[in-house]
């Protein structure tokens, strides 16, 4: 792809250059013009290599480029720009006549106006007539200068016309590189035979060197050098008369022509050429530098990935090895194209956005592929879950944690039942309803647990804090003296009979703090809605536990956990200012050192959200307490401060929680997007497309998450491809939601604790849309916005703008899947038959 290209010798000495000699910081449009020692230096750097140079102005000091250029041995093509004030015109058309008469001896020609029939400036008729007026004054060849394409549409300007005065931009008509030069050999021929009795002078042919892509028209150092002396090489041999456009680069031209306006030049803005003349064509010249970088940044990468990886295959390491190159590679080039043009202070602002935004993607892509490959590609567990049995009277009294409120009493009896079918010699179970305020609700459940016998106790408080970090705490000041285990559920979750037998052994070791089984769920399949929220709920379960267990960085949830108890009073209970109390006694007590145990095997079922806004509302919860705890233990998570966090926990812990960030800043881009695209719908001719690269990223992302999720959900969940996809759904849906919870969670100090409701009732169709309103609202803006990047009228289509387009129907998929599931969740009914997918 980047072998050298041997083209033709650029010849010794052109025929034409347009010239515009502005350098760094001059800007014509607010009168920063070039001195004449400026201009005379380019003069001199020109000399001996054209034969002429065009101009496009005799405004200022442009009037001295004819005698300076005479000094140097320079003929000229002298210009008179044109526009819609006609009284800057007559003072342009006048001052065109003076100069042409003062310079007779190196004017060749003049150009009256250029391009102005093409913006729209002055009518065919209007320009007609200040070339009749400039012929009638000038003695030397008078004309105009068009886009070939103006002069077919336009014949009449023929008439007022000493030559045709024709600009051949293939670049600009989405031209291949290929055939670009053919292009021009056969407009020109069309030219020929349309005004046969005038001479053609190809006023404007060149190629960019950077900039967005048009049709199949690629702009590029490379490209430039190719097209430039592959045309040359045919003007010799078919005679034209012609102007290279141009001489130098001209970044003042981004603000009229977009970011490829400073890119026309032959020589950079520092007067350096920018390409060989001779020498081979080299696509990309510092591949060799470009290469060592890409090299030795996948080197670094894959040595952090592989620092503790003892256990994984080699195809998991070659995987790995795969994507750290590929993603250094295309960061490395990313960053070189992007940084490979001329700076402003508002390219730079985006540059700096892209090298966040891309150091971002790549941290999630890497931890993203670093699970895909720990699940797929493990040659051996590390540490597998190893049954223990020992005699009834070595097991540990557990003590278990019922916390509840405002709970349906039958649901509550259906849990106490179960844990009282327990086959386990030594345990109590202490139910503890904390602020509710009905009795018919929580009184009949303190009647059940007497009914159940003494092991059974039930604590009714009002008012109590904390929410259910509150009752635990409550409940561990009430627990039995000789209970060594504490174990918590839900208030919805039935229990298998061998839950704590088979599990509470695990404590005999004595480095054993935690014992956790997978959340697990009894109610799929009564509805649609709840079938595809059990399949969004396996996959933490079943993939990412599992991973986190091999470094023991497990997350320690709410229900179907137990907790040594000298551990958990050893680190003060359960943190009462965190709405995720769970997970952030998981990591208190891995910061001590202690071991925690996962099995993925379930011990017990609870109840799934009924709505849609209940599901919503406890993801909310679980990232807002995300956040919570990043914040809280920053200073342990990011930096060594005598903590007994391992290397692995960090990780764990931190790239666990990266995506959900990811999802929060792709939000913030996705509104970015919808302002950046109605300000294109509203300024067409002023704002493009973004470049491909800022919306190659994170599309890539998106895909290489969808294949992950697509393969590992296949491999290690055993899913069927419906319920892969109804847990992609499902997943998707609550993206917004995780998104507003995270940057909450930055910004605010606490969010009360919103429990999830059991057995609530279905929502009508209207109020499950109403809470997805808001991702509603920005699915039909993405859907609008699309449709008004293809349909504004444009001089020109690229692929950036496809891209973008794509970009912004892939964004809506998201809050798509959210109203999708909202509806859905409307249907749902447990009176129906079973739902299966």
């Amino acid at each position: 792809m980047n072998r050298p290209g041997q083209e033709p010798v650029w010849p010794s000495r052109i025929q034409g250059f347009s010239f515009s000699p502005l350098r760094e910081g001059d800007n014509p449009s607010k009168g920063q013009l070039p001195s004449e020692e400026e201009i005379e230096a380019d003069l001199a750097l020109l000399a001996n290599k054209t034969n002429a140079i065009r101009t496009y102005t005799v405004n200022g000091v442009y009037e001295s480029i004819p005698r300076l250029a005479y000094k140097h041995n320079i003929n000229v093509a002298l210009g008179a720009w044109l526009d819609k004030d006609l009284e800057k015109n007559e003072k342009e058309i006048a001052q065109l006549i003076k100069i042409a008469r003062e310079n007779y001896r190196n004017v060749v020609r003049v150009v009256v106006g250029n391009e102005t029939v093409l913006r729209g400036d002055l009518t065919v008729k209007q320009l007609n007539s200040y070339l009749d007026r400039v012929q009638a004054a000038l003695d030397i060849p008078v004309g105009t200068a068009e886009p070939w394409h103006i002069w077919i549409k336009e014949p009449s300007l023929g008439e007022h016309v000493d030559y045709i005065g024709a600009h051949m931009l293939p670049y600009w008509e989405g031209i291949e590189l290929q055939r670009a030069v053919g292009h021009v050999t056969n407009r020109t021929s069309l030219l020929m035979e349309k005004f046969p009795n005038k001479p053609v002078a190809i006023m404007e042919v060149g190629w960019p060197s950077n900039g967005r892509t048009i049709g199949r028209a690629q702009a590029s150092p490379s490209n430039e050098a190719t097209f430039l002396r592959r045309f040359l090489k045919r003007a010799e041999k078919e005679k034209y008369v012609y102007y290279v456009m141009e001489a130098f680069d001209q970044p003042w031209k981004q603000a009229s022509e977009g970011a490829v306006g400073a890119y026309w030049g032959v020589y950079d803005l520092n007067r350096h050429p920018k390409f060989p003349f001779d020498a081979a064509i080299i696509s990309i010249p510092e591949w060799k530098l470009l290469a060592g970088i890409s090299v030795l940044i996948a080197f670094m990468t894959s040595a952090l990935l592989f620092i503790d990886s003892r256990s994984l295959s080699s195809r998991g390491r070659g995987f790995l090895t795969v994507i750290a190159f590929s993603a250094a590679s295309m960061a490395v080039l990313i960053i070189y194209n992007y940084f490979h043009q001329y700076l402003t202070v508002s390219t730079t602002l985006i540059g700096v956005m892209l090298v966040t935004g891309m150091t971002g993607v790549v941290l999630v892509l890497l931890t993203e592929a670093h699970e895909w490959a720990e699940a797929t590609w493990i040659a051996y567990p590390r540490r597998p879950f190893i049954p223990i049995i020992v005699p009834d009277q070595e097991l540990p009294m557990v003590s278990i944690h019922v916390p509840t409120y405002n709970e349906p009493p039958d649901m509550m009896k259906e849990t106490l039942q179960a844990l009282s079918r327990l086959d386990y010699p030594n345990f109590e179970v202490i139910v503890i309803d904390n602020n509710t305020k009905d009795p018919n609700v929580w009184q009949p459940v303190a009647e059940f647990c007497k009914q159940l016998g003494p092991r059974f106790r039930f604590f009714h408080e009002d008012p109590l804090p904390g929410f259910k970090a509150g009752a635990l705490n409550f409940t561990l000041a009430k627990t039995a003296p000789e209970a060594e285990v504490v174990a918590v559920i839900d208030s919805d979750y039935a229990v298998e009979p061998q839950w704590l037998r088979e599990l509470a052994s695990q404590f005999t070791d004595t480095l054993v703090a935690i014992v956790q089984a997978p959340q697990d769920y009894r109610d799929s399949k009564e509805s649609l809605f709840k079938s595809m929220c059990y399949s969004e709920y396996k996959g933490f379960f079943l993939i990412g536990m599992v991973t986190r267990n091999e470094r023991n960085a497990i997350i320690q949830h709410g229900t179907m956990t137990m907790v040594r108890r000298s551990v958990l009073e050893d680190v003060n209970g359960w943190a009462e200012w965190c709405i995720t109390e769970d997970a952030e006694l998981g990591l208190r007590i891995f910061e001590k050192g202690h071991k925690a145990v996962y099995i993925a095997e379930s011990y017990g079922k609870g109840l799934m959200p009924d709505t849609f806004n209940d599901f919503k509302k406890q993801r909310f919860r679980w990232a807002y307490g995300a956040v919570q705890i990043l914040r809280r233990h920053a200073q342990v998570l990011f930096r060594h401060s005598g903590s007994g966090l391992t290397r692995g926990q960090r990780y764990h812990f931190i790239a666990g929680w990266l995506p959900w960030i990811a999802d929060s800043a792709n939000l913030l881009f996705t509104l970015s997007a919808l302002v950046w695209s109605v300000a294109m719908a509203l300024f067409p001719d002023k704002i493009e497309s973004p470049l491909l690269i800022l919306t190659a990223l994170p599309l890539t992302l998106f895909i290489f998450k969808l294949a992950k999720m697509l393969y590992l959900y296949r491999q290690r969940v055993k899913a069927s491809i419906l319920q892969t996809v109804a847990s992609a759904l499902a997943g998707l849906a609550l993206s917004h939601t995780i998104s507003k919870a995270i940057l909450l969670g930055f910004v605010t100090s606490g969010i009360p604790f919103a429990r999830t409701p059991k057995n609530a009732a279905s929502h009508a169709l209207l109020r499950a849309l109403q809470s997805a309103r808001e991702e509603a609202l920005i699915m039909l803006a993405l859907w609008l916005s699309a449709y008004s990047v293809m349909v504004i009228p444009r001089m020109y289509n690229t692929p950036d703008t496809l891209v973008w387009f794509t970009f912004l129907l892939v964004q809506s998929i998201p809050y798509m899947s959210a109203v999708f599931m909202a509806i859905i969740s409307s249907f749902s009914t447990r009176k129906n038959e079973e739902i299966t997918l």
